[in-house]
C-alpha cells in the first residue's frame, strides 16, 4: 500500500493541551486479541531547534524542535505521521548505559534471521498503520535473537515501552532494566556493546522513520550507503527540504532552518552582539566574517560565499561543533544534478548519528557524515565525495573583533527581519548528551572542548586534541602549545592550528565525546605542568 495512503489509518485521537498533552495512536478497527490500543506518554516539552526544554512561548514556532505529534493535525502535510516522543529528557541516563553485569550471546552479523523472526517483525511493522500487534512484540521478546533489539529500541522512540510491552522484550531479550528513559538508555546499551544489526535493519529501520517523514527515504533506499544504521534516530524535527527560493521563509511543518547567504555588517555595527558573547569565525582570501552563536543555535546550518569561496557550515549544537566545508568543489559526474547553482548546498535531515547532526546535499539527496564531510549514501556516495574544511575559529566576539578589525558580522535580524534569543538552548547541555552516544573515552570528560585536528588526512590520517581550556591558558602565559609538529596559536579568544611547514591545518572545536567517537584512539595533548 502506498505510504501516504497508510498514514491516513494511522492516528484516530490526537489530543494536546500545551506541555502535557497525550497522545493516542488507537487501531483502525475493532481490537483483535492480536492488536492494542496503545495510549502514548506525555510527548517532550516543546523545544528550540535542538532538544531543549522550555515554555512554548519562548521561542518563535518555526523554531522549535518538538515532536510531529505537535502539529496540527491539519496542517501536516502527507506522508508525516504524528508520533510521540519519549517519557522523559533528563540528562541523568544520557551518558551511561543502562546496568548489566555481563554481555549475552549474540548471534554473529551475518546469519540471517529466522524466518518466524522475520515475519513478526513484518507484522510488526505493518500493524502500526493498523493497530499495534503486541503479541508480535512478545514473540520477538522471546525470539533469542538479541540484534532484534535494535528494531525494539527504535520503536521505544515513538511508542510508550510500557504500555506497548516493548520494555519487557527488550530485558528478555538482553537481560537488561531499563530506567526512566528506556529508549535512550537501550540504545545506549547497545552501542556500548555493539550488538551487531540484524539482516536488512535499513529496510526495518526506514519502514519506521519514513512514517514519520517521508523526505528520508532516499537516505534508507542506498543498499551500498555507508551509514551505520544502528547509530541513527530521530532528533526531533523532520527535514529541511524548503526550494532553494524560500529559504527566506520559515519552515512550514518543523524543520531547522538553514540561514542562506545573510546579510552582513562590518564590526562597527556589531554592537548589537555582547563582546563577551561566542561567535564562529571563519576566514577565507582575505575575508573574514562572524556568526553569532545564538543565530547558530537557531539555524544550525549556514551556506554562504566568503572570499569567493562557497561555504556550508553546520553547527552540531549536541557535540559543540561548527564546522566549515567549501561547497564549490564538484565532480564533473555529479555537476549535472545541481542544475544552475553550480554548488552543493547543505542542509539538516532532522536524523541524529549518536548525538551527531547529519547533514545532507539538497539537490542530489544524498548524506553526509556532518563531522567528516565525507558522502555516506546517494549519488555523491558513489562520487567519493569529501568536502574539504577550512578552519572555524569559536572566540567571544569581542576578543574576535579586536584581533580581526575588519571582519564582518551576519546583522542582528539575518538579513531576514526576525529577531533571535540570547540563550536559544537555555543550558540544555549543561548536564550532558541528551541523546544516545554509547561508551565513549574517558580520558576527558564527556564534554570537555578539544581543539581537533587531523593531519596527513587519508586513509589512515593522525587525529590530535586539544584541551580548549588547558590551550588557551598555556598560550596567554607565553607557553608553546605543540605535539607532533601541530602548533595551536590564538587568534582573538579562540585557536588555529599550523602545521610543521607553518601552514595552517583545518582545525575546529567540538565536545571530547564526538571527537574522540569520530576519530578513535586520537592522540591527547597535554600542558607540561598537567
Amino acid at each position: 500500500m502506498n505510504p501516504r495512503h497508510r498514514l491516513a489509518l494511522l492516528i484516530g485521537l490526537v489530543l494536546l493541551a500545551g506541555l502535557a498533552a497525550l497522545v493516542a495512536i488507537r487501531s483502525a478497527g475493532p481490537s483483535s486479541p492480536g492488536t492494542a490500543t496503545v495510549e502514548l506518554a506525555e510527548p517532550l516539552e516543546t523545544t528550540t531547534t535542538t532538544g531543549l526544554k522550555e515554555p512554548s512561548s519562548s521561542v518563535p514556532a518555526d523554531d522549535r524542535k518538538e515532536p510531529s505529534s505537535s502539529v496540527p493535525a491539519d496542517e501536516r502535510p502527507a506522508g508525516t505521521a504524528p508520533v510521540a516522543a519519549p517519557e522523559d529528557t533528563s540528562a541523568e541516563t544520557a551518558t551511561a548505559p543502562a546496568d548489566s553485569t555481563e554481555e549475552p550471546p549474540v548471534t554473529p552479523a551475518e546469519d540471517p534471521l529466522a524466518a518466524d523472526i522475520e515475519a513478526d517483525l513484518q507484522v510488526l511493522l505493518d500493524s502500526l498503520t493498523t493497530g499495534l500487534d503486541t503479541e508480535a512484540i512478545v514473540r520477538l521478546g522471546r525470539s533469542g535473537d538479541r540484534r532484534v533489539a535494535w528494531i525494539i529500541a527504535d520503536l521505544m522512540r515513538f511508542i510508550p515501552p510500557d504500555s506497548s510491552g516493548l520494555r519487557f522484550a527488550f530485558t528478555e531479550l538482553t537481560g537488561v532494566d531499563l530506567g526512566a528513559n528506556a529508549w535512550r538508555d537501550a540504545t545506549n546499551q547497545l552501542i556500548t556493546w555493539d550488538t551487531p544489526a540484524p539482516p536488512g535493519l535499513a529496510r526495518w529501520k526506514g519502514g519506521l522513520y519514513t512514517l514519520v517523514e517521508l523526505g528520508w527515504a532516499p537516505f534508507f533506499a542506498d543498499e551500498d550507503s555507508l551509514i551505520d544504521w544502528r547509530h541513527v534516530t530521530w532528533g526531533g524535527v523532520l527535514i529541511d527540504d524548503r526550494p532553494l527560493n524560500s529559504t527566506h521563509l520559515p519552515c512550514p511543518r518543523g524543520c531547522i532552518p538553514a540561514l542562506n547567504d545573510p546579510s552582513l555588517v562590518p564590526a562597527s555595527e556589531g554592537d548589537y552582539y555582547p563582546d563577551d558573547a561566542y561567535v564562529f569565525a571563519v576566514s577565507v582570501n582575505g575575508e573574514a566574517v562572524a556568526f553569532p552563536k545564538n543565530m547558530m543555535e537557531v539555524h544550525e546550518m549556514v551556506n554562504i560565499t566568503v572570499g569567493g569561496r562557497r561555504l556550508g557550515i553546520p553547527y552540531c549544537t549536541l557535540c559543540g561543533s561548527a564546522q566549515a566545508y567549501f561547497t564549490d568543489v564538484v565532480p564533473d559526474s555529479v555537476r549535472d544534478r545541481l542544475g544552475d547553482a553550480g554548488t552543493f548546498e547543505l542542509r539538516t535531515s532532522g536524523l541524529l548519528s549518536r548525538s551527531n547532526k547529519m547533514m545532507y546535499e539538497y539537490h542530489t539527496r544524498s548524506m553526509f557524515d556532518t563531522f567528516t564531510g565525507r558522502a555516506v549514501s546517494g549519488p555523491l556516495r558513489e562520487a567519493g565525495v569529501r568536502l574539504p574544511q577550512t578552519t572555524m575559529v569559536t572566540s567571544r566576539w569581542g576578543e574576535w573583533r579586536a584581533a580581526n578589525p575588519h571582519t564582518l558580522i551576519v546583522a542582528e535580524d539575518g538579513g531576514l527581519g526576525r529577531s533571535y534569543p540570547e540563550d536559544p538552548l537555555r543550558g540544555r547541555d549543561d548536564d550532558g548528551p541528551i541523546f544516545p552516544i554509547g561508551d565513549w573515552d574517558d580520558r576527558l570528560p564527556v564534554q570537555e572542548k578539544v581543539l581537533g585536528v587531523l593531519v596527513d588526512e587519508g586513509a589512515a590520517p593522525t587525529a590530535v586534541a586539544f584541551p580548549v581550556a588547558d590551550a588557551q591558558a598555556t598560550l596567554r602565559r607565553g607557553g608553546a602549545v605543540e605535539h607532533e609538529g601541530i602548533v595551536v596559536t590564538l587568534d582573538g579568544g579562540g585557536l588555529r592550528a599550523l602545521g610543521p611547514d607553518g601552514a595552517e591545518i583545518p582545525a575546529h572545536e567540538a565536545f571530547w565525546f564526538a571527537w574522540s567517537q569520530f576519530h578513535p584512539g586520537t592522540d591527547l595533548w597535554k600542558p607540561a605542568d598537567g
